[in-house]
């Protein structure tokens, strides 16, 4: 994959807000793409419904995705992608508020690559992703079909 781009997957408008923020103050030049529910995600990465005529690479190098979005879960949403070979080694990293046991034992079940918390202090949010951006676009080496 040429372009290295971020699937940004966040209900929350001001997650959201924060998650991009920290990524251009991180100066990660990369684009994110956004999407705010389960059934737009896997829209974006199939390349169906409203996303059928996008362009551009047909997969990001990461997914961050939220667990608790309308339509599909995020756990859903990885059971799919997992489910199919065209997304099974797609690295996703869950980043959400839920601090449940279960809902981190489910996401490593399910294959997720990393489970992180979003801090509830801007600053720490801020550092959380633009660590977790750089780690995944400058720093990870994806599978060779990727």
């Amino acid at each position: 994959m040429n372009e290295k781009m971020i699937l940004l997957v966040e209900d929350n408008p001001q997650d959201e807000l924060l998650t991009l923020r920290a990524l251009r103050n991180a100066k990660l030049a990369n684009r994110v793409e956004v999407v705010r529910d389960g059934q737009q995600a896997l829209d974006y990465l199939f390349q169906e419904g409203e996303f059928a005529d996008r362009a551009g690479p047909a997969l990001p190098t990461v997914v961050m995705l939220d667990i608790g979005l309308p339509r599909l879960s995020g756990l859903e949403v990885l059971e799919r992608l997992r489910g199919d070979p065209r997304t099974a080694l797609l690295p996703v990293v869950i980043l959400t508020s839920s601090d449940d046991e279960q809902d981190r034992l489910r996401s490593y079940e399910s294959g997720c690559n990393s489970f992180v918390r979003k801090p509830v202090a801007f600053a720490e949010f801020a550092e959380t992703v633009a660590h977790l951006g750089i780690y995944w676009l400058a720093t990870n080496i994806a599978p060779p079909e990727y």
